[in-house]
C-alpha cells in the first residue's frame, strides 16, 4: 500500500470528508480535466477516474461529472454510487438508470459506452470487488438505508 493511502481512505470514510468534498473534489476534477484537454483528473492520484458525459434524466441535458471508477478486464468500468455516504442517490445514477447511453472520458479519449445498473449475485460479486479496491465504501454503505447502486459500463 502506497505511504499515505491508508490516511487517505480513513479521512474519506468520515462524515465531514462527505460533507465537504461533494462540493470541492467534482470542481477542481472539471477544472483541470478541462485546462489538460481530458489528460488529468486530480481525484484519479487516489483512484482511477473518468469524467462520465450522461443525459440529466429531467432535462434532456449533457451533464458531465467526474467520478472515481474500478477499471474492469475486457474495457468495461465499474461505477459505485456512493454519493460518498449522503442519504440519497447521486444525480448520475438516475440520469444512466433513464438514459443509459452515455460517453466516458478515459486517459484523454473520449468512449460511448451503455451503462447497465448491477442486481443480484453480480451485483454481490461486484460489491465485494469494490470494497477490495477502496474499503472506504463499506463505511458509505454502513451511514445509509438505501443500496449504493452499481454500474457497469460497457463500450458500445
Amino acid at each position: 500500500m502506497p505511504p499515505g493511502l491508508r490516511m487517505v481512505q480513513k479521512v474519506s470514510s468520515t462524515r465531514t470528508f462527505a460533507r465537504i468534498a461533494p462540493h470541492v473534489i467534482p470542481a477542481l476534477d472539471r477544472a483541470v480535466h478541462r485546462l489538460t484537454r481530458g489528460k488529468v483528473l486530480l481525484s484519479a492520484r487516489l483512484l482511477p477516474g473518468v469524467i462520465l458525459t450522461a443525459t440529466g434524466a429531467r432535462s434532456g441535458q449533457p451533464r458531465r461529472t467526474p467520478l472515481a471508477c474500478m477499471p474492469e478486464e475486457g474495457g468495461s468500468w465499474l461505477l459505485i454510487g456512493s454519493n460518498f455516504g449522503r442519504p440519497g442517490h447521486p444525480a448520475w445514477t438516475g440520469n444512466l438508470l433513464k438514459h443509459p447511453d452515455a460517453e466516458v472520458s478515459w486517459r484523454g479519449a473520449d468512449i460511448a459506452v451503455r451503462a447497465r445498473l448491477l442486481t443480484g449475485e453480480e451485483r454481490e460479486r461486484a460489491w465485494r470487488a469494490a470494497l477490495a479496491f477502496w474499503p472506504p465504501y463499506a463505511a458509505y454503505q454502513a451511514r445509509v438505508e438505501r443500496e449504493i447502486r452499481l454500474f457497469r459500463l460497457e463500450r458500445c
